[in-house]
């Protein structure tokens, strides 16, 4: 007998059932009214730093399509997921292809990374027509996972210029970063941009030249302008730091809980808070002030305190 792809019928077609929405604003579970009160808390501290910033965000600006680009949707399950790189998105594009893929796909582990990150494999906001996008972000469960953000940006760092593979990031930053920060660089530090200091990518980042000159790489981007929070109600966020239980509370709460766990592995190569201390210690005081300042709304928003290790000025 030929075993039936579980995916096959029920994730493709759960019409009739509670949609994602209506079970995490009304459970049926008590288990998950429970973590439906921590989510509500997280909404809050988002709704309460917009408006406390509002002054400094400006003026409300209309989204474009290519500030929707992030959003992933799943119409059969009537989520959409904005990914923010270094805070387990493969791992979720990987899910998001299993949930989408009406049974092409059942074990997220068994897709390769680099395929995940295939544009064409997932289907983004930005592709529907506006008003397609406007009952897709009132009808839809809206979810995104956040990091504490210099932990973000340092996994981003060691991830993008210490490993040597990474030969398209250092062309195209590490020779920009290396050509503006370093005196007296060297012709082949200058040809390569393959030895990028921390102190360095900081310096770059906070200079406000970079910012003029074009948006972050999406990669040390804020979660703020990645998925505009202050713009787009998200009704679920998950945390890097209880990144299994919040990725299965969406599972659950899809209707898909039983067959489909979010992957989990212990990654010894993981950028822990211990290791961002010490990439901050050769940071002066005035740039770690700097930098402050950029990812701010993320601390505040998401409800992360201002580092230990800072000494802001």
């Amino acid at each position: 007998v030929m075993r039936r792809n579980p995916f096959g019928m029920d994730i493709c077609c759960r019409k009739g059932s509670r949609s994602p929405l209506q079970e995490l604003y009304n459970p049926t579970q008590v288990s998950l009214s429970n973590t439906a009160i921590l989510h509500q808390i997280r909404r809050d501290q988002v709704t309460d730093t917009c408006r406390a910033n509002s002054v400094s965000s400006r003026k409300r600006r209309v989204l474009t399509p290519n500030d929707l680009k992030h959003l992933v949707v799943d119409e059969d399950h009537e989520m959409i997921y904005c990914y923010v790189p270094k805070v387990a998105c493969t791992n979720w594009k990987r899910v998001m292809m299993v949930l989408t893929g009406r049974g092409k796909y059942s074990d997220p582990m068994e897709i390769p990374a680099n395929e995940a990150h295939v544009s064409s494999n997932l289907k983004t906001l930005n592709q529907y027509s506006i008003p397609e996008i406007n009952h897709r972000l009132k009808h839809y469960m809206k979810f995104l996972f956040v990091r504490e953000p210099f932990e973000r940006l340092v996994s981003a760092y060691r991830n993008k210029f210490t490993q040597k593979y990474n030969t398209s990031f250092h062309k195209r930053y590490g020779t920009k970063i290396v050509r503006r920060q370093r005196k007296n660089a060297t012709q082949e530090a200058l040809r390569k941009g393959d030895d990028v200091k921390f102190e360095e990518f900081v310096a770059y980042l906070i200079d406000p030249h970079t910012q003029r000159e074009e948006p972050f790489n999406e990669h040390w981007q804020t979660v703020y302008s990645l998925c505009h929070p202050c713009h787009i109600h998200y009704d679920l966020i998950g945390k890097y730091e209880t990144l299994e239980e919040d990725s299965n509370y969406v599972l659950q709460l899809a209707g898909v809980g039983n067959y489909l766990k979010f992957p989990t592995y212990a990654k010894s190569t993981r950028t822990t808070d211990e290791m961002t201390t010490e990439f901050f210690q050769n940071i002066s005081s005035l740039h770690q002030t700097q930098l402050y300042e950029v990812y701010k709304l993320d601390f505040l928003m998401f409800n992360y305190s201002v580092p230990s290790y800072l000494k802001l000025e």
